[in-house]
């Protein structure tokens, strides 16, 4: 039993775990990245400006009257902006798994260190030479970010391999524990690997193909040490009193096992969900999505500004585009195809033709042959009606750049869920309606992550999970993710 294996008295761990160890390991790492990164910035901005130069940089006109070389500035600096790195948790394991909470953390650490100085230079009239800072803060910004960006791949390449894993079991209900391990699963770079699984009650079959069940929770204490176990997963479930709960945390600790509580909550993000102390419970509070007032302000302000940009950007590609299709086959250059909207409401949206003419009449025979017309996501594999500029443009997504146009007007947002056509919308459940709650997006969550590859339910999950999570900055993110999965196309049909 768990309760009769926990001393009354607190422990101290005595070892490392071998979690514990990756993670510093990986964090040493980035430390010295992040010097070379700093050291560079700062002391190549010293060169840009002033040359092998030891320039003196005035401190003061009356009360203090001194001068330093700009070398021992340089170096202070250096010193000053790696600590605030340090000290504002940059190379902590809580976000070394998400690359926006990592890049705020930067991007927070920096602009102190720049705030601090621009206070000296006022309270001490120091002369910092403009130039050199406006080198040093952008390109040292930008260096750092972009040096996590290659360490969080090569992170991942490493899981993908086999390392840097924890080993993990899932504990609580059957059905729980299966939803738990079937969603880490999905994402094979989460860094956690699912060993197995220990049920409350119910039947020993494995919960999944590869996730077996590997005893009941009087018996996990044992399970744990015999394999090898780096990290628990405990699920809400009844049979698991509180007081076993608190036992079973302290054997952990004692263990140097790490607890994770995975509450009955999927599908949404960190900053709708607050932690709340309450009369000593730690209480979740979830915030419900808004799409109103300066929320509903700012998406459209961003639509407005990306769309006009990214046309006078694209506009030459757009024309050579327009030629291309307009000397390789007969009919129109654009081709406007209704969809569903905000609310359920239809639009036209504005394509570049890539297809025959009179490609919407043999849509539904060809769904026929391949078996998919009861299938909300209408693609044909293989489609004949492409035209071959067609296939080109479609496989770098150029036919959707008249799309910008819709987003200017208000009928499409940059980024959102996928527009679909009626008869598509028609088969959709309960819960897929609520997609419909936002604009149809240029680019979303499904266009990064596989587009016509994913399956109607990957794709409604995508849709779902943008909805209840939207927020400015991961549409930003969404929109790097889209120029880096247009580069490296994959699913486009």
């Amino acid at each position: 039993m768990v309760s009769d294996v926990i001393s009354a008295r607190p422990m101290l761990a005595s070892t490392t775990s071998r979690v514990d160890r990756q993670r510093r390991r990986y964090a040493r790492r980035l430390a010295i990245t992040d010097t070379l990164v700093v050291v560079l910035a700062v002391f190549g901005a010293h060169l840009l400006r002033f040359g092998f130069s030891n320039e003196p940089l005035t401190i003061g006109d009356r009360i203090l009257d001194l001068e330093i070389g700009y070398f021992v500035t340089s170096l202070l600096f250096v010193v000053g902006w790696l600590f605030a790195l340090q000290i504002f948790g940059t190379r902590d394991a809580s976000v070394l798994e998400d690359g926006s909470a990592e890049s705020r953390r930067i991007l927070d650490a920096t602009i102190r260190v720049f705030g601090v100085l621009a206070i000296l230079a006022l309270l001490f009239q120091i002369q910092f030479g403009r130039f050199y800072l406006l080198i040093a803060l952008p390109s040292g910004l930008l260096l750092l970010v972009a040096t996590r960006w290659l360490w969080r791949r090569w992170l991942r390449r490493q899981r993908s391999a086999g390392r840097f894993l924890q080993r993990a079991i899932v504990i609580g209900d059957r059905h729980k524990a299966e939803h738990i391990a079937d969603t880490i699963q999905r994402e094979p770079q989460s860094g956690i690997r699912i060993i197995g699984a220990v049920t409350t009650h119910g039947s020993q079959e494995p919960i999944l193909d590869d996730v077996p069940v590997l005893g009941d929770f009087d018996d996990v204490l044992d399970i744990i040490d015999s394999h090898n176990i780096d990290s628990v997963i405990l699920s809400t479930s009844d049979a698991i009193t509180p007081k076993r709960t608190r036992k079973f945390g302290w054997a952990l600790d004692q263990k140097r096992i790490g607890l994770i509580v995975a509450p009955a909550l999927t599908d949404i993000a960190g900053p709708r969900i607050h932690t709340r102390p309450v009369a000593g419970l730690p209480l979740i509070h979830v915030e419900y999505p808004r799409f109103e007032g300066r929320q509903r302000i700012a998406k459209r302000a961003f639509d407005i500004v990306g769309s006009l940009g990214l046309i006078v950007l694209f506009s030459p590609v757009m024309l050579a585009v327009a030629i291309a299709v307009k000397v390789t086959s007969r009919g129109p250059v654009f081709y406007a195809q209704e969809r569903i909207g905000l609310h359920g409401k239809p639009f036209k949206m504005f394509k570049f033709r890539s297809m025959v003419v009179g490609a919407d009449d043999q849509l539904q025979s060809l769904l026929d042959q391949q078996g998919t017309s009861d299938k909300p996501l209408f693609k044909v594999n293989d489609d004949p009606r492409i035209t071959p500029v067609g296939r080109f443009i479609r496989r770098y997504s150029l036919d959707e750049l008249p799309q910008f146009f819709n987003a200017l007007i208000g009928t499409m947002s940059l980024v959102g869920p996928r527009p679909q056509r009626e008869a598509e919308v028609a088969l959709y459940d309960d819960d897929a309606h609520r997609r419909l709650f936002m604009k149809p997006g240029i680019t979303g969550l499904w266009q990064v992550s596989g587009r016509s590859d994913l399956s109607w339910d990957d794709a409604i999950r995508l849709d779902l999970y943008y909805v209840e999570n939207w927020s400015i900055t991961s549409d930003i993110v969404v929109v790097a993710r889209t120029a880096a999965a247009i580069v490296r196309p994959s699913g486009a049909h």
